[in-house]
């Protein structure tokens, strides 16, 4: 209750125009800063809708995740909803659907987007660039898409998701095989990032011909004390 009120307010607080991006609270427990660039947030798309459809890409992405009828699903970053209203579409009425984002005015748009597309009942949470700010055991599985190289610290992030994620978990990153600094995530940075934090890879595929990779991991049970958290270069 008190987290979801803390996001209540945040929320209101950015429809008044207090501000487009919430700030994350100060923490004592002293993460490493990532050892590589960390990408801008550039857009609320990373390539528009219909070519993605072209490839399959989401149809493969749900697939291998195993999403059914039943699994809560949070689409992390959300942007203006590609994942979120093909979830919706796969799960079905009164399916627990997140969509987070630390950009309000993307989150307006993907409200009008779901009230358009008459798709009621997913949840639009205002994240944190830091914490994703979701209910603890509350995701079965996340989804991460072309995002996860514009995680102002990947490392408190991280830390943050994994109280959210039910046992038994999957977390899905999709990026390119591509340098951060250029908007993508070399794939073994990306297991060595998730690696530090005690996350284990269950999967990996490219999504040719054009849509990068999908990692999957799982989340840790018992998480390092951040001090002992040691960042991975490029």
């Amino acid at each position: 209750i008190v987290r979801w009120g803390a996001v209540a307010l945040t929320l209101l607080l950015a429809g008044l125009g207090w501000g487009a991006q919430a700030q994350d609270r100060p923490g004592p427990l002293g993460f490493p800063a990532p050892d590589r660039p960390v990408a801008g947030i550039i857009s609320p798309e990373y390539s528009n809708e219909q070519t993605r459809d072209g490839h399959g890409e989401a149809e493969r992405v749900l697939n291998r995740l195993g999403i059914s009828p039943g699994h809560r699903v949070a689409d992390i970053g959300a942007g203006l909803g590609y994942y979120t209203v093909r979830v919706a579409r796969r799960l079905g009425p009164g399916a627990t659907i997140y969509a987070t984002d630390v950009k309000a005015e993307y989150l307006d748009q993907l409200r009008a987007r779901l009230a358009r597309e008459g798709i009621a009942g997913v949840r639009v949470v205002l994240g944190l660039p830091r914490d994703p700010r979701l209910p603890a055991a509350s995701v079965d599985v996340a989804i991460l898409s072309h995002m996860y190289h514009e995680i102002e610290n990947p490392y408190e992030f991280l830390y943050r998701l994994q109280p959210a994620l039910a046992p038994g978990a999957r977390v899905g990153i999709i990026d390119m095989d591509r340098p951060t600094q250029r908007h993508g995530t070399p794939p073994a940075l990306l297991r060595c990032e998730l690696a530090a934090l005690g996350y284990r890879q269950l999967d990996f595929a490219l999504l040719a011909p054009a849509d990068g990779y999908l990692a999957v991991f799982t989340p840790p049970e018992t998480l390092p004390p951040a001090g002992a958290i040691k960042p991975c270069r490029q």
